[in-house]
């Protein structure tokens, strides 16, 4: 059997267990074990799930009661041995977030407590400013914290209170740049037992024109406006850098090819070193006058060599003409 992990995610803005007095679990369609203190009804209403839909899955509730407690602290600390005295059970996860409010206080403690009897680690998943006040506006929901004032101050207010636990995290993924899907994919290669090297970086390869302004997200970003321009060529004006004859003829640039190979040589380099450092996502843009030919062909070419090399790639053209 292999080593057994307790990994207790804090996050911003995920949902979390209250202050119940029982500790239940369900095995879904994956074969995965959740801990929740939520009884049978409530908790199907917070997956938006109903009992029908769950079974038609695949998956089973399991209302089993693993036990009683007076007391929030122990609820972690129950989940946590349960975790480590399951035969078959090698990792398992705990979710906390700012609505435990005071309680909070008790987590470095609790995790103290929790570390004597399994190998945990703690990881923190944030997001920016910007992205929480997209995600709030898109949802329509209100901010745990109250509705008596801004989502912006609640974020400020909220962050505040994790301040602490942050500090205690032996991983931090900043979320903002992931759609629900990617952050998924992300997670679940980052943590699943494979052999041989894993590449957990998702790359974005943007083309963009400078008449447009810079890209807000981007990491590292290169001016292709040295390379000849098809604006120029009546026939492939109205096309993009995606059509083949528009790509034959940025190609047929030596300086072009030069600088594909050059840039994709220094990007295979740079990614083992930052997936060493812990981050989650590179977005990195190609420039051109209008965003339309130059630097879409780039990027499309530079996701190529970058998927190639093992790593997971998407394209955007944010400028582009579709």
């Amino acid at each position: 059997m292999g080593i057994k992990w307790a990994f207790l995610c804090v996050t911003l803005l995920a949902a979390a267990a209250g202050a119940h007095s029982r500790i239940y679990f369900y095995v879904d369609a994956d074969g995965l074990k959740h801990y929740t203190d939520l009884p049978d009804n409530s908790f199907y209403r917070r997956l938006k799930l109903s009992p029908h839909d769950l079974t038609a899955s695949g998956a089973r509730y399991d209302p089993v009661l693993l036990g009683r407690t007076s007391r929030y602290d122990s609820i972690i600390e129950q989940a946590a041995r349960a975790a480590a005295v399951e035969a078959n059970l090698l990792r398992a996860v705990i979710v906390v977030d700012v609505r435990e409010g005071t309680q909070l206080e008790k987590l470095p403690a609790i995790l103290k407590s929790v570390k004597r009897a399994i190998p945990t680690r703690v990881i923190y998943l944030e997001a920016s400013d910007a992205a929480l006040l997209r995600r709030f506006s898109e949802t329509r929901r209100p901010h745990p914290l109250g509705t008596g004032t801004t989502v912006r101050a609640s974020l400020g207010a909220e962050r505040r209170h994790l301040r602490a636990i942050r500090k205690l995290a032996d991983l931090v993924i900043d979320t903002s740049k992931f759609n629900v899907h990617e952050l998924r994919a992300h997670l679940t290669d980052r943590f699943k037992q494979q052999s041989g090297t894993q590449q957990t970086i998702l790359v974005s390869c943007v083309s963009f024109g400078y008449k447009h302004g810079l890209p807000d997200d981007a990491d590292l970003v290169f001016d292709v406006r040295f390379l000849s321009n098809p604006h120029f060529v009546p026939e492939f004006r109205a096309l993009t850098g995606r059509d083949p004859r528009v790509a034959k003829y940025i190609r047929s640039f030596p300086q072009t090819q030069e600088f594909i190979n050059r840039i994709s040589e220094l990007l295979i380099y740079l990614l083992p070193h930052y997936i060493r450092e812990g981050k989650s996502y590179l977005t990195i843009s190609f420039g051109c006058t209008g965003g339309q030919h130059r630097s879409v062909m780039i990027a499309e070419d530079v996701n190529k060599r970058l998927r190639k090399a093992g790593y997971k790639v998407k394209v955007v053209h944010r400028d582009s003409p579709r």
